[in-house]
């Protein structure tokens, strides 16, 4: 068992899909013997005004603050945001990430533009699949190279919804070029690689992204990687940490990163 207990991929019920509020997920972090999390509530800027993500983020940070004072000594809280899109709209993932402190933010893809969350689209079909696959990567270096974000995270979000609504299994084989590029330029950009492991509670039953992947980016010079569990329920914080620091270690990593005022510090994966 793992005694270095850091999640740095949690979300509150600031987030729509969340369902607990900080003091709450902080106080079971507590119990469970955490050392670390980073409360890191959705802010998907394409739609930062029409989903009202403009009082979510103000909300969630104004919570993570109280949660952080009053867990001083007890459990490190960082103040954190999952930036979905933020290169769709750099203008205004620039203006949020400029009035708030952050330890840590996430950069994610969670739906192509003008196009709905992978999580609501139906009926793949294996070329539909190759082609949002394609785009979708594509996606990703464009935010990488946009680049004002600190850890990529769920590289293959969209297999979750590709396997469980259609049963379609994705080889990222069949990506090897655009997966490689994403790699490198993670590592050259100083950026850090998640484990997440909210697919292994999920039909899929895998991490995202898994061992081969992880091995690839520490082949490729990727110096930085954390663990997520993605939690949407106090109860999920921590889920899966064993599995992701056994894939760390694995792929040849010997040690993990966490993020204060947006700078990677690391530790041994002990």
């Amino acid at each position: 068992m793992y005694q270095r207990k850091l999640d740095l991929h949690v979300h509150t019920d600031n987030s729509p899909d969340g369902n607990h509020s900080a003091m709450f997920i902080c106080e079971r972090a507590e119990l469970s013997g955490m050392r670390a999390i980073a409360l890191t509530d959705h802010c998907e800027v394409d739609t930062y005004k029409s989903e009202h993500y403009d009082k979510r983020v103000r909300q969630a940070y104004f919570e993570a603050s109280k949660a952080q004072s009053a867990f001083c000594g007890k459990v490190l809280v960082l103040r954190g945001v999952e930036l979905g899109q933020p290169h769709y709209d750099k203008a205004t993932a620039e203006e949020i990430l400029s009035k708030r402190e952050y330890d840590e933010v996430i950069g994610s893809v969670h739906n192509l533009r003008a196009r709905e969350d992978f999580y609501f689209m139906e009926n793949f079909t294996a070329d539909s699949v190759k082609a949002l696959m394609t785009e979708y990567f594509d996606e990703i270096l464009q935010m990488l190279d946009w680049g004002n974000f600190d850890i990529l995270a769920h590289l293959t979000y969209p297999c979750r919804y590709f396997f469980t609504k259609s049963g379609i299994t994705v080889d990222l084989a069949d990506y090897k070029r655009q997966v490689d590029e994403i790699l490198k330029l993670t590592a050259e950009k100083g950026k850090a690689l998640e484990i997440n492991t909210a697919g292994l509670r999920q039909p899929i039953g895998k991490l995202s992204p898994e061992f081969e992947t992880v091995k690839r980016f520490h082949e490729l010079g990727g110096e930085f990687v954390t663990y997520g569990s993605d939690a949407h329920f106090a109860d999920d914080v921590g889920k899966g940490m064993q599995e992701a620091y056994d894939t760390m270690l694995a792929a040849g990593f010997t040690e993990l990163t966490l993020f204060q005022q947006r700078t990677p510090l690391k530790m041994p994966i002990e």
